[in-house]
């Protein structure tokens, strides 16, 4: 008996060990930016500090420089166990640290062929921009470069594992892989290099890649952070941008779509009743990746964008026989004024189900919240952004969302990262400014030059929003467009110079 008690043991903390992987952009499939570590939680994180930094040899291409670390811990090798910390950069490079010491492991570039159709800009870098995805079992990193090529390289060494594939167009503006039933899953937006909006798919064991076109002309860009969300049935969720919503044309802006991860073909879809009116006003739901969550017996997808609301949707009847009544929308959140720009809910949303049962939502707000929800905990004015917490409750037909509290001032914040109770969120300190006082898009260099402010980390209470670690003054960079990893008992940051930041409490 006590032998059998032994194996038990033995084989749950063989399975912890893998417990704090960050293998993808979001932690998982689904988006839900949730992961268990056993070294972080609202005792320890007061004792962070930085671990280490690396400046890493990459050219930065307009705003975009690093991909959010991902992160594998304890991989055994040659050389022993190790854990590695691995980034892409722009400039068609890869990098693989020791995520203990910050050390570069390996480091690869990729030579890319062609030549890009359009001048560069913020919008349009031409650069490598998707965040890679790993196989943790079979020890393989998916990377996507500027030229939409797909190199599958061993984890250990960066060696090839086969020859690279064609997988989106060249130069196209694509956003963060996502790897599930052995399928990787990328979005496309912006029209660059005349690309259309579209979500990509390629078998990671062999074949061509399949598209699913959000529209049949330019519009409807998919440039949620977290690119794809997917359920545990593989079917993808995705919020597309502004255009000339027509379904008889199979033309859906302003929509959050379902497609069947296996034949991506259109399964569900859902519209607000408003849609002429967000892409009027360039408020569209393309800039946000949604999340997909069980709740009760139904399994709901939570979805928001610039307008700043947030809708509540049944994952298996996403918007009703009309496809445009959800099952729950909220009140104004953020944007009172409609701007298009700066304001709204950004990036990724992220949940969780505490302990008690209660499930949990965050989302990342750009701008001052609106007076129409009351939340019980503020700190302060925020009129640069805040995270915002909500509490799902309510019947499944009909979940609503409680306000619960607020943040503190962050310019602006990333998509959030919950570990044990505590929320770790980047105030990136971008400039979210788009057009200069005459109305002309701004340059990179001009936004570069001139940041929102610094970078900071902060952990939150999960469930009050009361600060329990700041970084300070500890990263003098901005970030753009980026995010938080956690993993190996560390918290990971980029900054558009380049450099790796890792916080620990060793």
């Amino acid at each position: 008996m006590r032998r059998l008690i032994l194996i038990a043991v033995l084989f749950a903390s063989a399975c912890l060990v893998y417990a704090s992987d960050w293998t993808q952009f979001g932690g998982n499939s689904e988006r839900t930016f949730l992961v268990s570590d056993r070294q972080l939680n609202k005792r320890s994180v007061s004792k962070l500090k930085l671990h280490w930094k690396a400046k890493l040899d990459n050219k930065t291409k307009e705003l975009v420089s690093l991909t959010v670390p991902v992160v594998v811990e304890n991989v055994e090798g040659p050389a022993g166990t190790r854990s590695y910390a691995i980034v892409a950069g722009s400039d068609d490079n890869v990098f693989a640290l020791d995520a203990g010491t910050g050390a570069v492991v390996w480091q690869k570039h990729f030579e890319v062929a062609g030549m890009p159709a359009q001048t560069a800009d913020w919008l349009c870098p031409n650069a490598l921009t998707a965040t890679p995805a790993i196989d943790r079992e079979k020890r393989i990193l998916y990377v996507l470069d500027s030229s939409g090529r797909l190199h599958a390289l061993d984890l250990l060494t960066g060696a090839d594992c086969g020859a690279a594939r064609e997988f989106t167009p060249p130069y196209a503006k694509t956003w963060s892989l996502n790897l599930a039933n052995g399928v990787i899953y990328t979005p496309t937006s912006q029209s660059c290099n005349s690309v259309r909006s579209a979500i990509y798919a390629i078998n990671a064991n062999g074949g061509t890649a399949r598209q699913f076109l959000a529209m049949r002309i330019f519009g409807a860009g998919i440039w949620g952070r977290a690119g794809v969300a997917i359920d545990k049935d593989g079917t993808i969720f995705a919020g597309t941008g502004d255009g000339i919503f027509d379904p008889a044309k199979d033309q859906y802006p302003n929509t959050i779509l379902a497609v069947d991860g296996n034949t991506l073909q259109l399964k569900d879809y859902f519209t607000p009743k408003n849609y002429a009116w967000i892409a009027k006003k360039d408020l569209d739901m393309g800039n946000t990746t949604p999340v997909v969550f069980p709740y009760r017996n139904k399994e709901l997808i939570a979805a928001a964008g610039k307008e700043g609301v947030i809708w509540l949707l049944d994952s298996k009847s996403m918007g009703g026989a009309d496809h445009m009544t959800p099952l729950y929308v909220s009140p104004l959140l953020a944007n009172a004024g409609a701007f298009y720009y700066g304001h709204g809910l950004w990036g990724a949303l992220a949940t969780w189900k505490d302990k008690k049962g209660a499930r949990w939502l965050y989302a990342p707000a750009w701008g001052p919240s609106t007076e129409q929800t009351k939340f019980r905990r503020t700190y302060g004015d925020a009129p640069h952004g805040s995270v915002m917490a909500f509490q799902v409750t309510g019947p499944e037909t009909n979940p609503v969302l409680r306000p619960i509290w607020r943040s503190i001032d962050m310019a602006v914040p990333t998509p959030v990262v919950i570990v044990n109770g505590v929320i770790f969120a980047l105030s990136d300190g971008d400039n979210v400014n788009q057009n200069d006082e005459n109305g002309r898009l701004l340059k990179s260099e001009s936004r570069a030059q001139h940041p929102g402010g610094r970078a900071v980390l902060y952990a939150l209470d999960s469930r009050t929003g009361k600060v329990l670690f700041s970084s300070e003054g500890t990263i003098p960079g901005f970030a753009h467009f980026s995010g938080v990893a956690v993993a190996d008992g560390q918290v990971f940051v980029v900054t558009w110079d380049n450099i790796v930041y890792a916080f620990s409490t060793r």
